[in-house]
């Protein structure tokens, strides 16, 4: 069986769970989530706990069970905290600049980027390098935050590019200066 599966996902006070036909409603204190419930997937809902049961002798239906548990415990934690990713522009000339719902980027190329940002999430620049994007969803935030990594990602020899802040990027040794 999971582990993480097994585990009931708690409900703080001011979170409201409900289960419509096979949707999945989460209302809570920074706002609302939904998503669709697999068919395999059974729902146990208790006064402050979701309990994720399933048939146990399919191992699809397993990780399935874990899964959805994860999704749900990330629902919960959305509306109730909320989830934050942060970016850094590194390079001569890189910067930043959020009007709107739209994150303007100068990263390397002959013309500003223009990103969209979608709906539910919101971004805040500082310094001109940092980029913090919030939002309650955590699939959605990731995904943005990937989109905008993908438009300038750090390169390994002088490490210029757009970067998480947690990230790590492993450098490499120029070319030798000359040969005896």
């Amino acid at each position: 069986m999971s582990r993480i599966g097994k585990k009931p996902v708690q409900l703080p006070k001011k979170v409201e769970f409900a289960l419509k036909g096979d949707k999945i409603f989460v209302k809570g204190p920074k706002g609302n989530l939904e998503r669709q419930l697999h068919p395999a997937i059974e729902l146990s809902i208790n006064a402050d706990t979701v309990e994720v049961k399933t048939d146990t002798s399919n191992k699809k239906k397993v990780a399935l069970q874990g899964l959805f548990r994860a999704l749900i415990s990330n629902m919960v934690t959305g509306v109730t905290t909320g989830y934050e990713k942060k970016l850094i522009l590194s390079g001569i000339g890189y910067r930043a600049e959020a009007k709107g719902s739209n994150l303007i980027l100068n990263v390397g190329y002959s013309n500003p980027v223009n990103f969209k940002i979608p709906a539910g999430i919101t971004v805040s620049v500082e310094n001109n390098t940092q980029v913090t994007l919030s939002g309650i969803d955590k699939e959605i935030l990731g995904q943005v935050a990937a989109n905008i990594r993908d438009l300038r990602p750090p390169e390994p020899y002088k490490g210029k590019g757009i970067m998480y802040a947690d990230e790590r990027i492993m450098r490499k040794a120029g070319k030798t200066a000359g040969k005896d």
